[in-house]
């Protein structure tokens, strides 16, 4: 059976945005315009196709990227939706990873906010195409301009209205198209189905003039043909303009701009004709690149069925049914179900047994899956997410995804005996599902640790425990994840010499310890002071004395290590005793180098009516919080602040009850920043217990 739908009529798109801009109801209507759900489902009845999960539809909230396939004037569009609230961070940056083109979605009142702000800097890092979608125009205080200004100035998008919206609120009626410079009327009763195509009304003409002058400005030096006309003023048709603005926004050179309100079913449909006329299909993006494992050389490959099968894991999700689903993106190449795959990253062979298509929660067999595909394969057991699939006579390792380090992690422990296997179990799927969620045992106490990228995303993996798992646990009070570093330049001599007759232990090493970034080692030897072989064991001793600092224990960063000198012994001499000599040297260094605590802050924005401003930046005050700005919206204030992690525990419920619940907020890890002295000084109390 040969590939059913043309690479050039395939659209691999993400659809990403801040909690709360109406993402997950945008997509709903998009499933029910091509026709894959007959009733809309509705995020606030708990209704929503792509919010599957339990919890997701008790909180309205999107927490795993779905994927799903719909078709729209023959092309086949795959969705992934992905979620809003930063804490599941490695959900977003993973679809973007295999993602060719992104819909980002706005509020129409809120505009441009932080975590919007941080999806789309991940989307500028994988050079992403995009337009832009201002949803909620029906909503009180909708102000489609002020968005648009804000794309500019907050995200540096060249945001281009390829739509302007007809009134606002409750006046918002239907919208005005740039490019075929007619406007759009849809009727209530057919739910958006059904509109009218009127022409402009007369006194919104010069400023869709104006806006249509602005965009041809825009794309023409991407169009010769059409930049001649422009200058002459000539004719220009809605084709050659569509020709145009698609070259300049796979070149990631503006941002075409719609407008909507999916709750009211207006505009959605037009979206659906931006994203086949402006986002790329994966023959339009440059072919992917990775490194040969064997020789190392870099290779490509490009989009084509007939080019050596080569694909990504993006998410692994385990499943009661089959067991785990891994999602993977197909890169170039085809694959059969039952075929062999190698895993390059794990250096493993695995075998696919089934390939499934997937609609949300609902699922279809495939035969056969072909470059530009997104599928979920059965039968993988070692492959986790960020791993690459590829022919095993034709090895390739695409680029690997990074994930952010945890911030907060709490002490977790089965309730029964009987919960305490399927404890293990459970945290052991869900920690391959999630890579920004670890689990390690204390050594001191034997405790069980899970960390995670905040409050909400332990609470949801705890919940989902309980859930899925039928694992009844206790959960210990959050604990941030503090470091430790060094402030000074010093330099440190270990020596490991144990000679009682037969073999003995013979290190000696000076070393060299200076602030740096991350964990950095390097060896300044001269001549052959202390043998190569030993070299990389005074590394492993240096970097297994950074996990336990030397204040309260907590793990140390930013530290630079240079190996100056040493000697060794001809018969005594091993790498245990280098490795052991390098740990002495590196923790009486790191007591003389002025060792501080570090403590994770946090970017916080809080939305708040403006009668409760006072009570707000008074109770961030005594957090240690430091006001960043505050701007105004037609309905609320917008604070932004900079909080250490450990003020925030329990904040939602602090600022529901100091605003009467009219006030929302939104957390996102910014930096570490050494901790005060005096904070310091207690929590060292703290944790010695004197």
């Amino acid at each position: 059976m040969g590939r059913r739908y043309p690479l050039e009529k395939t659209r691999n798109i993400g659809i990403m945005a801040h909690i709360d801009a109406g993402k997950t109801t945008t997509t709903e209507r998009m499933l029910y315009y091509t026709g894959k759900v007959h009733r809309m489902g509705e995020v606030h009845e708990g209704s929503a196709a792509m919010d599957w999960m339990d919890q997701e539809k008790e909180r309205g909230i999107t927490i795993t990227s779905a994927a799903t396939s719909i078709f729209w004037q023959d092309h086949r569009i795959n969705i992934i939706d992905t979620p809003g609230h930063v804490d599941f961070t490695v959900e977003v940056e993973r679809s973007l990873r295999i993602l060719d083109g992104a819909v980002a979605i706005f509020c129409a009142v809120g505009g441009v906010e932080p975590q919007s702000e941080a999806v789309w800097r991940q989307a500028d890092r994988y050079r992403v195409p995009r337009l832009a979608f201002i949803n909620k125009m029906d909503r009180v205080g909708a102000d489609f301009d002020q968005a648009v200004d804000m794309i500019k100035i907050k995200l540096g998008g060249k945001a281009l209205p390829v739509q302007i919206p007809l009134g606002s609120g409750e006046l918002f009626t239907g919208l005005i198209d740039v490019v075929t410079m007619t406007s759009i009327v849809y009727h209530e009763e057919t739910l958006g189905v059904t509109f009218d195509e009127l022409p402009i009304p007369r006194d919104r003409l010069s400023e869709t003039q104006a806006s249509r002058e602005q965009l041809l400005e825009a794309i023409s030096e991407y169009d010769d043909h059409l930049m001649v006309k422009f200058l002459e003023d000539k004719d220009i048709e809605p084709q050659e303009i569509k020709v145009a603005l698609r070259k300049a926004t796979l070149n990631n050179a503006v941002v075409p701009v719609f407008c909507g309100a999916a709750f009211r079913n207006k505009g959605v449909q037009r979206l659906l004709d931006g994203i086949v006329d402006y986002l790329p299909s994966p023959a339009d993006r440059p072919p992917v690149t990775g490194e040969n494992p064997y020789n190392h050389r870099q290779e490509e490959r490009i989009a084509d069925d007939q080019a050596p099968f080569s694909a990504l894991s993006f998410k692994v999700m385990s499943d009661p049914h089959v067991g785990n689903l891994t999602f993977f993106r197909v890169y170039s190449g085809s694959l059969k179900a039952g075929s062999q795959v190698m895993n390059v990253t794990k250096k493993v062979k695995e075998r696919v047994s089934r390939i499934l298509q997937m609609h949300a929660n609902k699922r279809e067999n495939r035969e056969e899956i072909y470059a530009g595909d997104i599928a979920a394969a059965v039968g993988l057991r070692k492959t986790s997410t960020g791993d690459t699939l590829c022919e095993p006579r034709h090895p390739i390792l695409l680029e690997k995804m990074e994930f952010p380090k945890p911030v907060i992690s709490v002490a977790i422990e089965p309730k029964t005996k009987a919960d305490e296997e399927r404890l293990h179990e459970a945290l052991d799927k869900l920690s391959n599902e999630d890579p920004t969620f670890q689990v390690r045992t204390d050594e001191d106490t034997g405790q069980t640790i899970i960390s995670g990228m905040g409050e909400l995303h332990l609470e949801v993996l705890v919940e989902r425990m309980l859930r899925e798992f039928h694992v009844e646990a206790k959960v210990g009070k959050p604990q941030v994840a503090y470091k430790e570093t060094i402030t000074e330049t010093v330099e440190s001599e270990g020596k490991f010499i144990k000679q009682t007759g037969g073999k003995g232990h013979f290190g000696h090493v000076v070393l060299k310890l200076e602030p740096g970034q991350g964990f950095e080692f390097e060896s300044a030897l001269v001549g052959g002071v202390i043998p190569r072989q030993y070299i990389p064991a005074v590394e492993k001793g240096a970097r297994e004395s950074m996990e336990n600092g030397v204040i309260a224990g907590y793990p140390m960063d930013n530290v630079k290590v240079t190996l100056l000198d040493g000697s060794y012994h001809d018969v005594d001499s091993s790498e245990m005793s280098f490795k052991i000599a390098a740990t002495m040297a590196f923790r009486d260094g790191a007591r003389k180098a002025n060792p501080v605590l570090l403590e994770p802050i946090m970017n916080v924005e809080v939305v708040v009516p403006e009668e409760y401003m006072g009570d707000v930046l008074s109770d961030l005050n005594g957090r240690r919080g430091k006001i960043e700005g505050i701007t105004h919206r037609a309905d609320a204030r917008v604070v932004a602040a900079t909080v250490p992690l450990s003020e925030m525990f329990g904040y939602a419920t602090a600022l529901r009850s100091v605003s009467q619940g009219r006030a929302v907020h939104s957390m996102l890890f910014a930096r570490y920043e050494r901790i005060p002295e005096d904070v310091a000084k207690q929590l060292i109390v703290k944790i010695r217990g004197y």
